[in-house]
């Protein structure tokens, strides 16, 4: 009888699972696009939680990736990295996929892209989805298209050239620091790259906040990290990050509770000392401005103000259309989505990048020509208040940053949904001599603007799949035929290449793009700079008479074994023992 009520129940959960993928089905076949079916949504919370054991399951078979149905590959978290442009290849420049509960478009042609990201009124953020981000309060991230500018404009003054000078300061002595660490393990190999890579970070990071350097304490060197109160501020932000995604499901108040594991109090009571930390902030930025001073010139400094100005809108009961402040919540999402959006995508971009120049010991030398002959051969300590006239001049240091994130963007497709409101989109065809198609979008459908895709598809990318930094340089004299002497001409002749609109945006792309790009650029930079004037890199062999080609081979391996949870990231660099040699 029991058993006869539940195979009743899984056949009616199949069959209406089965009812509503076909109804999704016919909603997609009336936008004529081509359609891949889904049985089970992605977002699907057992799914979540049961696809990454299959997939360390399967991954072991020795079966190639395309051998796997669509229906099994397009359900894998992050399937858009394995795939690349191929979906588009084969049903054109937009398709969908469709589960049980919704229509999903996916789009990789410019002209739409274009349009997606500028009309922003018909294509919204999926302010939702990112309500989980609302660990501290609201933010830039969880606002709605009408309260989003209110964050921009306190947010986008921070990022000025004064804070990107500090910044490629705060990097170079970062840099130095990490590499004074390695200098200690070069023969035997760095024991964990991508760790120290998320301290580099990290430190960074912490030191925006209150204009304040932090230590750099490296995998290689002895002992634990000094804990003392003026590391406590970048201490607790590390456990917030570190644990960022039990954080985002759990509320940190509960996971104070005295009868939780001892490490889900830790994470618990780190959040908590976090959230201290910014109140002290902002109390002493407060205080400074209350006495005329200019305060410390952090990131706090400007949320202060905003502060200040949303105490004056609330004694006047100003309406939300005309506010301009920010409450103290909002200071603290803000300034918890900036640490969160800044940490591990540099990190992971450095240890990519890191890995792609073993390979690629030819770039290596490209790129320290450069670093050489603009830094004059000079320490690190003599050019690091240059910024100025350094930074801009390292352009073979950002293509490394812009190639390694063609092919590893942090994000690999972005979301949005159609608006209330039926809209059109025109996209056009992959062919020259087709006329494309309009599209007419049914209201709150979603849509995904294909970042990866775009980024590899071989009708705008020549070798698309191949990692070659020197495509974004034009101008440069012949291969093989410069001299040292004109190398200083060569390099002045040099310009970064500006790809066609919307075929690179992996900072996303119009009004709602990465406020943190140039952050992110100006770190990056300054740190490839500080690594390649002093040293080379390498891997050490796995077994003794293990080949150069074999080498390169097995780290090619571990860079594009990747996972997606909330960003794109090698899943265990450390597989490849880093040699970082002076030289």
């Amino acid at each position: 009888m029991i058993f006869g009520i539940l195979a009743g129940a899984v056949l009616a959960y199949v069959a209406w699972t089965l009812f509503c993928l076909e109804l999704n089905v016919r909603k997609a076949r009336a936008m004529k696009v081509p359609v891949i079916r889904l049985p089970i949504d992605p977002n699907n919370i057992p799914w979540l939680i049961f696809q990454p054991w299959l997939w360390a399951i399967l991954d072991r078979f020795p079966f190639d990736w395309k051998s796997f149905p669509d229906a099994l590959r397009f359900s894998r978290r992050g399937w858009h990295f394995y795939e690349n442009y191929d979906p588009h290849l084969r049903l054109g420049p937009v398709w969908a996929l469709v589960t049980p509960v919704t229509v999903i478009l996916h789009i990789a042609e410019p002209g739409a892209l274009n349009d997606i990201f500028w009309r922003r009124k018909d294509f919204l953020r999926p302010v939702r989805e990112y309500e989980l981000l609302r660990v501290y309060g609201h933010s830039i991230s969880t606002a709605g298209s009408e309260d989003w500018a209110r964050h921009r404009k306190v947010l986008a003054p921070p990022f000025s050239e004064n804070m990107m000078s500090f910044v490629w300061e705060e990097s170079v002595n970062q840099a130095t620091a990490m590499l004074r660490s390695w200098d200690r393990a070069w023969s035997d190999g760095i024991p964990s790259m991508q760790k120290d890579t998320r301290t580099l970070s990290l430190n960074v990071l912490a030191s925006i906040g209150l204009r304040k350097s932090y230590p750099f304490h490296g995998t290689a060197d002895p002992g634990p990290p000094v804990i003392n109160e003026a590391n406590s501020y970048r201490d607790s932000l590390q456990t917030v990050l570190d644990n960022i995604i039990l954080l985002l499901m759990i509320p940190y108040r509960y996971l104070t509770f005295p009868f939780l594991p001892q490490k889900f109090k830790a994470v618990g009571n780190g959040a908590v000392a976090f959230k201290n930390h910014m109140q002290r902030m902002l109390d002493d930025e407060l205080s400074a401005l209350a006495r005329g001073e200019s305060g410390s010139g952090g990131l706090m400094t400007g949320f202060a103000h905003a502060l200040e100005v949303h105490k004056k809108e609330a004694a006047v009961n100003l309406p939300m259309k005309d506010k301009r402040g920010l409450s103290v919540e909002e200071v603290f999402g803000n300034l918890f989505v900036i640490n969160f959006a800044g940490h591990d995508t540099t990190a992971n971009t450095l240890a990519f990048a890191i890995l792609l120049l073993i390979t690629n010991p030819d770039v290596q030398e490209w790129v320290a020509e450069e670093v050489m002959a603009i830094t004059q051969n000079k320490p690190p300590e003599e050019w690091i208040k240059d910024y100025k006239r350094v930074y801009p001049q390292l352009k073979r240091c950002r293509a490394v940053l812009l190639e390694s994130l063609r092919l590893y963007p942090s994000i690999v497709a972005i979301p949005k949904y159609s608006s209330y409101d039926t809209v059109t989109l025109h996209v056009a065809s992959y062919g020259e001599d087709e006329p494309g198609q309009t599209l007419v979008i049914p209201p709150r459908t979603s849509i995904i603007s294909q970042v990866l895709a775009t980024q590899t598809h071989p009708l705008y990318w020549t070798d698309g799949m191949a990692w070659k930094p020197k495509r974004w340089i034009v101008g440069s004299a012949d291969e093989g035929k410069t001299k040292e002497g004109s190398i200083k001409q060569q390099l002045e002749n040099e310009e970064i290449w500006t790809p066609d609109k919307t075929i690179y945006f992996p900072w996303s792309d119009g009004p709602l793009s990465c406020l943190g790009r140039k952050l992110s650029e100006v770190e990056f930079v300054a740190v490839l700079a500080c690594m390649l004037q002093s040293h080379r890199l390498s891997a050490k062999p796995k077994f003794e008479g293990e080949t150069e080609h074999q080498i390169r081979q097995r780290v090619g391996k571990v860079t594009n074994e990747a996972s997606f949870e909330m960003l794109l990231k090698i899943i265990d660099a450390d597989r490849v023992r880093v040699v970082c040699k002076p030289v």
